[in-house]
């Protein structure tokens, strides 16, 4: 591929991708319905509904994309699978974070499989919508989504006509968005792709079914929690805990940068004692409490629990926390770029196979967007070492108890 322009470079790594899904579509014709849909999804188009991607595709009318979201044979989580070993090789690294996280997809009426008045995190209220949860990979290479699953709220799992109507699987039942989360994890786990840590906000952290799953896996986690959380008896609730950190306790840390710089909190962190019924007599891993306080409202703290290899630095522990934004970046990144909210389905099936597509076209983008990143690095002279002397010198703030292991050295800003 030595001299190829970087249309070439992108035509070549799309066809690619077809040809890893191309065996989960049992007819030729349905194959190149689904390489048309994914091009419109990447391409320039407006609205990208039915009627505008049969435009682009020069299809006569949206009737063989509609065939191909609802009525075809084709096998949705086979892609979904393939999508995820792309990533994999493509964006895969030993550090790996997964990020569990929500998205709501604004709708009228009430036909729509899973619609119905509920809070959307997108529109910051309640509205009529559909909820989609969702897992993201994200690594120093890029991000991606790599699993999705369809929210069912009680008024449709308790109307059988209803979930009949929409091609809702009698095997469908309900469930949480948190047990909806817990099992992507475990597909993601039993899959290709090298996940380290798992991340998420406080919906989501405060499962403790989730964390348990995790602990018993030896994935480390950095979750956000509400103030309310409980910790192991004979400790009480994680705001009074952090509440009595000493001052010197909270120091500065970036979790990340956001489109205005890094972004600055003050945090403070201690390690919990180790549960002999579960960590044995020389546990792997340590259990962290976490308070973040923004600079602008010192009143506003965020909590999260940590579970981390032994050894891990308060640093580290900010770092996963703050990549739960890259699956916020990744829902308007599929949004804006790929039609992942613009789809016209009403029915559960069309749901899934448009959502899944427009996750491949989306990872598509990611992977091509690390290529060019590793191209330019390799072209241009490595920058001289920063200059920088940022060091942390205090220990962490121990709350409860010594720390079960020693803990390293850490630096901070003199």
């Amino acid at each position: 591929m030595v001299g190829m322009d970087e249309a070439g470079l992108w035509t070549a790594e799309l066809e690619s991708v077809f040809a890893r899904v191309a065996g989960r579509f049992s007819r030729v014709d349905l194959r190149w319905r689904m390489r048309d849909y994914v091009r419109g999804l990447l391409a320039p188009v407006e609205r990208k509904n039915g009627w505008q991607l049969a435009e682009y595709a020069g299809h006569r009318g949206p009737a063989s994309f509609q065939h191909l979201l609802n009525g075809a044979a084709w096998d949705v989580d086979a892609v979904r699978d393939d999508l995820q070993q792309y990533v994999a090789e493509r964006l895969g690294t030993p550090d790996g974070v997964l990020i569990v996280d929500d998205t709501g997809f604004l709708k009228k009426g009430t036909t729509s499989a899973g619609v119905q008045r509920q809070y959307s995190g997108t529109a910051g209220r309640t509205e009529n919508c559909q909820i989609g949860v969702f897992a993201a990979y994200a690594s120093a290479k890029g991000r991606a989504l790599v699993d999705r699953e369809l929210y069912l709220p009680k008024s449709w799992t308790s109307d059988a006509d209803r979930c009949r109507a929409a091609k809702v699987p009698d095997s469908r039942g309900f469930a949480t968005k948190g047990e909806l989360a817990r099992a992507m994890i475990l597909r993601a786990l039993a899959s290709r792709l090298p996940v380290a840590w798992v991340t998420g906000d406080c919906a989501y952290g405060q499962e403790w079914r989730m964390r348990r799953t995790l602990e018993e896996a030896g994935v480390g986690y950095v979750l956000a929690v509400p103030k309310s959380q409980q910790l192991h008896a004979p400790f009480g609730r994680i705001d009074q805990a952090v509440a009595d950190a000493p001052g010197e306790a909270w120091e500065r840390h970036s979790c990340g940068d956001g489109a205005k710089g890094p972004r600055l909190y003050d945090w403070a962190a201690a390690r919990l004692p180790a549960i002999g019924a579960f960590d044995g007599d020389r546990p792997t891993h340590e259990r962290w409490v976490l308070g973040r306080r923004s600079l602008a409202r010192p009143d506003e703290i965020a909590y999260y629990l940590a579970y981390a290899p032994n050894g891990t630095s308060v640093a580290d522990l900010v770092r996963i926390a703050g990549s739960r934004w890259a699956i916020e970046e990744a829902f308007q990144a599929a949004k804006n770029e790929c039609g992942l909210d613009q789809y016209e389905v009403r029915r559960y099936p069309g749901w899934y196979r448009h959502i899944t597509l427009a996750m491949l076209a989306h990872a598509f983008l990611s992977v091509v967007a690390a290529q060019t990143t590793e191209r330019g690095a390799a072209e241009t002279t490595p920058p001289a070492p920063s200059a920088s002397q940022w060091q942390r010198s205090a220990d962490s703030w121990k709350l409860f108890c010594p720390a079960p292991h020693p803990a390293p050295e850490q630096s901070s800003t003199p």
